[in-house]
Parts: structure tokens; sequence; C-alpha cells
């Protein structure tokens, strides 16, 4: 029986499950029966705080067939997360120093969808540092889509960490990853074929 992934869905900062890449990676796995194998949990705070509600969500389910998929900063928690559990990770224009941009969101910060406040500290900055990984272990468990004209974060960071290799890069777009949809396939088929592997 073909082992089917387990894929959470992580979200970046002051977005939450009702973003469209969140909605449509839902719609993609019901459209091919994988409905029940797709977990978005809202973050709302911290990222200790977020990482533990991450760790405890993935304990829950079978880690072996984890799949992680992130977006900006859900992308730098699926980076450390893919080191702790070896599992396979796709990346979406992923923050990869956040705790550098921090520093000019001090305070108040107010969620785009939900309009709620999340307020970020220097203790969230020095949290966002505890997790950075500065050398990956195993690179091809990472696939990167990355978009030159992101407004937000400079792709150039993501690809020299990642390598060409792992990285998807198209021209123009935008932060919010133009035209997503049509990545889908090509994201779950590399889910597919690192799932089951001896990644350990």
């Amino acid at each position: 029986m073909l082992v089917q992934p387990h894929v959470l869905y992580l979200h970046g900062f002051l977005s939450s499950v009702q973003s469209l890449k969140a909605q449509q990676a839902l719609a993609y796995c019901s459209e091919i029966g994988l409905r029940e194998n797709i977990t978005i949990p809202q973050m709302n705070h911290g990222p200790a705080e977020t990482i533990a509600q991450l760790h405890a969500l993935i304990d829950e389910n079978d880690a072996d067939n984890l799949a992680l998929m992130g977006s900006s900063l859900g992308g730098y928690y699926a980076t450390y997360l893919s080191e702790f559990y070896q599992a396979p990770a796709v990346l979406i224009n992923p923050a990869v120093r956040p705790y550098e941009l921090w520093e000019s969101r001090l305070g108040e910060n107010r969620n785009y969808h939900s309009g709620e406040i999340h307020v970020v500290t220097r203790e969230h900055i020095e949290e966002l540092r505890q997790i950075d990984v500065p050398v990956l272990s195993k690179p091809k468990n990472f696939k990167v889509f990355l978009q030159t004209s992101d407004e937000t974060l400079d792709y150039r960071q993501a690809l020299e960490k990642f390598g060409a290799g792992q990285c998807v890069v198209h021209e123009n777009g935008s932060h919010s990853y133009d035209d997503f949809e049509h990545e889908l396939p090509d994201m779950f088929d590399f889910f597919l074929s690192r799932i089951g592997q001896d990644k350990r």
C-alpha cells in the first residue's frame, strides 16, 4: 500500500488558516483524496510556544509520514521541524533570518485576517534565534519555491541557504507567491518521493 504523507501546513507571520495558500492546499488535498491528511494550525503565539504547539500536533500523528509545508515565517518553522524529525519540507518564499526582520516589528502587529493584535518582544526575537538551523543535515529533504519579486524577503538568502539544486525560482511574482495552486502537484510529488525513505 502506498504510504501517504500527513501534511502540516504552516502559515506566515500575521497570517491565518484562512490565507489563500492554506485554503488552496486544503482544496488540493480534497481533490486528490487526502482531505484527512492535512492539518493547518492557527499559530497566534510567540516562537517558543508555537514550536511547542507544533511538536504536540506532530506527536499526535505518525511522524514517519510527516510532510511539512511552510510559507514565510512558517517556512522558518518548517526548516527547524524538518531537521528535528528528518521529514521532507516544501518551503514557499521562506524567511531565512526572521530574527533580524523582527527588530522592526517590536510592539503591536495586526493579523491580516482576524485583526487580532500580536505583540513582538525581544524575548521572541531570541526564541527565533534559538531554532535557527545554520547548516542543513539533509538538504535533499527540502524543496524551496521562490519568486524574485518578493517584496518582503530577499529570495537570494533562501537560494544561498538551501542551494540552487533544491530551489525552484520564478521571475517576478510576490511574497504571497503568485499562482501557488499550479505548484501543488509538483510539491506533492516531492513529498511522495521522500516519504518512506530512510532519511535518518
